[in-house]
């Protein structure tokens, strides 16, 4: 699209009736995007959109997809970066690390005295109806007391700027490997930027991760073996299965790779069984164990819940964790948070009623036309009613799958989330964003990966993000930590290669950096010496002919 060569891709810009976390009403552009906004501004849009299709290619080659519809799709990566604040990660991150200190301590009460039923706190019926909670798993205890090593908190930013949390996932939370990606491919889009910013680093993720595995290993095992389990290479999600499996050094599994004898968990090698101690498992509870769930399951192996009840080895995230997903447990959570830590929460709440409460499911079908309803299990975006935008036909749909299970829906107003500027056919535009931070739990501390995944809606005035809606992401940028200035190097994040060989992406562990650049140094060394080896030969050559009286030609 052709514009007026005096217009930047900042011209047209103009934010709608939500908080655009770059400009503010009057067109004043925000404190955090003043660098990015000022890099943009020296472009022309023929310019931006170069660096954009670049981008898009490297994600291609790269072979990071999602599921759309049945169908793998490269994922859309916007080149434009979120930017958060330090001030505003002061508040984020503490706010998700007291979440998951509280579904934690939720998670050990449920499968274990429940005082917080016999408190009064939460309704029995609630945890009793809850499709994801396993009577089975009920009194096995963690090695070091941790059922949710990984979480994966979404939160959104409303019209007045407030962080809320959307939803909870403890289950099989997935999406980090495109926030790692996503920062490796951006850091080479704008080296001097993301440093002379001071944008925090992600890629520890996988140190932080396999330490917190090998924490949660059986008390009497040093040195751990740990393992991804992944239901195998049809997954929408194999790519990042096998990233984080080769990023923490351990092994990619499938079901048909364990087997189990005498309450221990084994993995077939070349050079025979192989005793496994920890587990993280990309696969959902039903499919773990044909023994314990489905019996037609071969993604699992038989005998594993037996092993974990034993103490023999760790399941991450553990089995069960899906009661604490539950949107109605969702809505008691600031009860608990003051329960369980004696604190009010963080980060509030988006206001939610309870549809199995007589009043409000009343009330919410006097307004379907104008709330969002969601299934209290639902995920990925499924089963969403914005009424706002619905028709009647779906509306009264709606209205009859409430009155014949109230317990399955919640509702919720219709939360006009912030936006952020995306790069468009039409130029840069504002589009709707969540955000994905992600924690790791190994018992001791819960740190929260300074960022996390930011799901953009790529559609105009779409308010669900979710990628297999047709949404898109953005990398997360977290200001806050070293700066380079002047004529200083990029941080290593830039520095990173590529590699189009393999669809799993290469080097993207700081580890790997370390060994990359050990490597590069050894070949340095060895053709070092290769030269003086043959400039040696060389030499001896010369005197032997001077000695047989020729010169050499």
């Amino acid at each position: 699209m052709s514009h007026d060569v005096s217009e930047t891709p900042w011209t047209r810009y103009a934010p709608v009736q939500a908080w655009d976390e770059a400009m503010d009403v009057k067109g004043k552009v925000r404190e955090p995007y003043a660098r990015v906004y000022a890099e943009i501004d020296r472009m022309s849009g023929d310019d931006l959109y170069a660096r954009a299709e670049s981008l898009a290619n490297t994600y291609l080659a790269q072979g990071v997809t999602f599921d759309h519809a049945g169908e793998e799709r490269p994922f859309p990566l916007d080149i434009v970066p979120r930017v958060v604040g330090a001030d505003e990660w002061d508040i984020i991150s503490p706010g998700v690390a007291q979440r998951v200190k509280t579904l934690e301590a939720f998670l050990a009460d449920v499968y274990g005295s429940q005082h917080c039923v016999n408190d009064g706190i939460v309704p029995r019926r609630l945890i009793a109806s809850s499709q994801y909670f396993y009577r089975s798993v009920a009194g096995i205890e963690p090695a070091n007391g941790v059922r949710v090593h990984i979480a994966g908190i979404d939160l959104v930013r409303d019209q007045h700027g407030i962080w809320r949390v959307l939803e909870d996932n403890v289950r099989v939370p997935s999406g980090v490997s495109y926030v790692l990606s996503n920062r490796r491919a951006m850091s080479q889009m704008f080296p001097e930027l993301f440093g002379a910013m001071g944008v925090r680093p992600v890629l520890e993720y996988s140190q932080r991760l396999r330490s917190a595995l090998a924490k949660a290993a059986p008390e009497d095992v040093d040195d751990p073996t740990i393992v991804v389990l992944t239901p195998g290479v049809y997954n929408s999600a194999y790519y990042e299965h096998s990233l984080l499996a080769r990023t923490m050094g351990v092994e990619l599994v499938e079901g048909r790779d364990l087997e189990c004898h005498n309450g221990r968990v084994y993995m077939r090698t070349t050079a025979g069984r192989r005793r496994v101690d920890v587990i993280y498992r990309r696969v959902d509870d039903d499919y773990l164990d044909p023994v314990a769930f489905r019996k037609d399951s071969s993604l699992g192996a038989p005998g594993l819940i037996n092993a974990a009840r034993l103490g023999n080895v760790t399941i991450a995230n553990a089995v069960g964790n899906g009661v604490a997903d539950d949107k109605l447990i969702y809505t008691y959570m600031p009860e608990l948070t003051r329960y369980y830590l004696g604190e009010d929460p963080i980060l509030p709440n988006v206001d939610t009623w309870r549809l199995e409460e007589p009043d409000a499911r009343e009330e919410v079908l006097d307004r379907l036309d104008e709330l969002v309803v969601k299934p209290v299990d639902g995920a990925g975006g499924k089963g969403v009613t914005i009424g706002t935008k619905a028709s009647k036909e779906e509306l009264a749909q709606v209205r009859a799958q409430i009155l014949d299970d109230p317990r399955g829906w919640i509702a919720q107003p219709v939360v006009q989330l912030s936006t952020v500027p995306t790069l468009t056919e039409d130029g840069l535009e504002p589009r709707h964003v969540d955000l994905r931070p992600f924690a790791v739990n190994d018992g001791r501390d819960v740190w929260v990966l300074p960022g996390g995944l930011t799901r953009v809606a790529l559609a105009k005035g779409q308010l669900i993000v979710n990628s297999s809606q047709g949404g898109g992401s953005k990398d997360t940028w977290v200001l806050g930590g070293v700066r380079h200035r002047g004529s200083v190097a990029p941080p290593p994040e830039s520095r990173v290669e590529f590699s189009g060989v393999s669809a799993v992406p290469q080097a993207a562990h700081p580890d790997d950096y370390v060994h990359g650049q050990q490597q590069a140094q050894q070949q340095q060394q060895q053709q070092h010496q290769q030269q003086q080896q043959q400039q040696q030969q060389q030499q001896q050559q010369r005197v032997l002919q001077q000695a047989a009286g020729s010169d050499p030609c």
